[in-house]
């Protein structure tokens, strides 16, 4: 259910009337429109994420009580996971490897470089070993 005021459309449950011929035809809402996080809560962003791992694995035709073998978890946790999204960081990478999805969260939380002085700065925090001192005025 989606609060009211969001302004991120839930495309999931609707559906939509296409114009055809002269006739209408009602059909469910397209999946494929890609979900952004940018305007998301964290449950919404767990339940997508959720949502894309169920995709996953019905992609490779792989039963929840496989998956749950092949990534070495109950079969509770990974119906936990894929209806919305709650679990351990542990579960989500064991369940990433099983799909072989591993290299999707090879640009998670990455420094991304964009200029030179983003560069020089990274650089420099890199080097550091300690965090600088407060000056007491």
């Amino acid at each position: 259910m989606i609060a009211r005021g969001s302004y991120r459309s839930h495309l999931l449950s609707r559906t939509s009337k296409v114009h055809y011929n002269g006739a209408y035809a009602i059909f469910p809402a397209l999946r494929v429109i890609k979900m952004t996080f940018d305007l998301s809560t964290p449950a919404e962003i767990l339940h997508a994420l959720g949502v894309r791992l169920r995709e996953q694995r019905l992609a490779q035709s792989l039963t929840q009580r496989e998956l749950a073998q092949m990534a070495g978890l109950s079969l509770g946790a990974l119906r936990k996971l894929e209806s919305d999204g709650q679990c351990s960081l542990e579960t989500l990478v064991r369940v990433a490897q099983a799909l072989g999805l591993l290299e999707a969260l090879d640009d998670l939380f990455v420094l991304k470089r964009q200029s030179i002085a983003q560069m020089e700065q990274v650089d420099l925090v890199s080097r550091r070993q300690r965090a600088p001192r407060k000056r007491t005025s």
